[in-house]
């Protein structure tokens, strides 16, 4: 009988986790549900895998070790700390155990938002002026005009994002950006406000890989784009017209998502070629979404990348793009397994035949 790979489940569910003392209500946004983890399980159990499930706390140095397992799919936030998305990452390489996704560095990029936009910055990307606030008190930068934009700098799903984000003079500035660094104990990140369209893009894919032919979903470049996805908040204008955490974890299904973005066909292939060039500037691997936003000018913006984009199978921005080419969420955790396999070399020796899952999307 064949059989896959022996696949670790690595998790940090929101069950599991606890906010400290005077923590804001979206301290746990980031953090998975029980839904999602077992979506998961679906998904690489067909794809023909032996699936053992870990809470990846501080047990896991321990459990990681005892399963025996050959890779690790990753979707750990991590427990605590600045760069927390790569404490998995790094105990993974110290044990020389293969794994999905970014590794150590990139995913400490893509948490530090700032930092992201230094790189993309050098490489020529656009990306809006921004300067990072540790105290408050700091003089605000002389190529930065009202009205700005205010949020943490170390934070994904939206924290710390409100009607209160947006701020139009110094005193309201000021303000908010003590409120951000008193609640998240961390500094603030206020950018330039871009008052277009909310834009997202997945992509699957690396630059090098060790395929004498790739397969044919993934371009020359080494990549699979999904199309762009727009994210229409008006029907949570009532709340506070803005995709934060209260939008993309208490109401992800009253969204509108319009995909593909009804855009003009430059400004799709512009957005989706910056997804690639953003990814490739961090040194992401495997999978990753890219989030942009329209500025006066009309022209895209990159905000932030995640490389542990939400993989919950009902309303995660990157699963309602590959559905919307005809990609199941089965097919996309597997496509994920597929490329981190191929990237370590692992062999596929066992009968099981590689990719198999990405030919039936193939043969649509």
């Amino acid at each position: 009988m064949t059989h896959g790979w022996r696949v670790a489940l690595l998790y940090n569910l929101k069950d599991n986790t606890s906010a400290t003392a005077g923590a804001p209500s979206d301290a746990l946004a980031e953090y998975d549900s029980l839904d999602t983890v077992q979506a998961l399980e679906r998904a690489l159990l067909d794809g023909g895998h032996q699936v053992v499930s870990l809470e990846a706390d501080e047990t896991l140095v321990d459990t990681i070790r005892e399963v025996g397992v050959e890779i690790c799919f990753n979707i750990a936030e991590g427990r605590r700390g600045e760069a927390r998305e790569s404490q998995v990452p790094a105990l993974l390489e110290m044990l020389g155990i293969p794994y999905t996704g970014s590794k150590i560095l990139a995913n400490a990029l893509s948490l530090d938002k700032a930092a992201a936009k230094r790189v993309w910055r050098d490489c020529g990307l656009p990306t809006a002026p921004f300067q990072v606030f540790r105290h408050g008190g700091e003089p605000l930068d002389r190529g930065l005009d009202f009205p700005l934009f205010v949020k943490p700098v170390r934070e994904g799903s939206g924290m710390g994002i409100s009607g209160q984000s947006v701020v139009r003079d110094e005193t309201a500035l000021r303000e908010q950006v003590a409120s951000v660094v008193r609640a998240y104990g961390q500094p603030a990140l206020v950018e330039t406000f871009l008052p277009g369209r909310e834009l997202t893009v997945g992509l699957l894919g690396n630059t090098i890989m060790p395929w004498e032919q790739p397969p044919s979903l993934y371009d020359e470049r080494g990549y699979h784009v999904f199309p762009v996805l727009e994210i229409d908040v008006t029907p949570l204008r009532a709340a506070d017209g803005l995709y934060g955490s209260y939008a993309k974890t208490e109401k992800p299904l009253e969204l509108g998502y319009l995909c593909p973005a009804p855009l003009d066909d430059w400004l799709t292939e512009d957005v989706q070629r910056l997804a690639v060039d953003a990814f490739e500037a961090i040194g992401a691997l495997d999978v990753a979404r890219v989030d942009f936003r329209l500025g006066s000018d009309g022209r895209p913006y990159l905000m932030e990348i995640n490389t542990l984009p939400g993989l919950n199978p009902a309303y995660s921005d990157i699963v309602i793009a590959a559905r919307a080419e005809g990609m199941t969420h089965s097919v996309l955790v597997n496509e994920i397994l597929n490329l981190a396999v191929d990237r370590y070399g692992l062999v596929w020796d066992r009968g099981l035949a590689p990719r198999v899952a990405l030919r039936s999307f193939q043969q649509r």
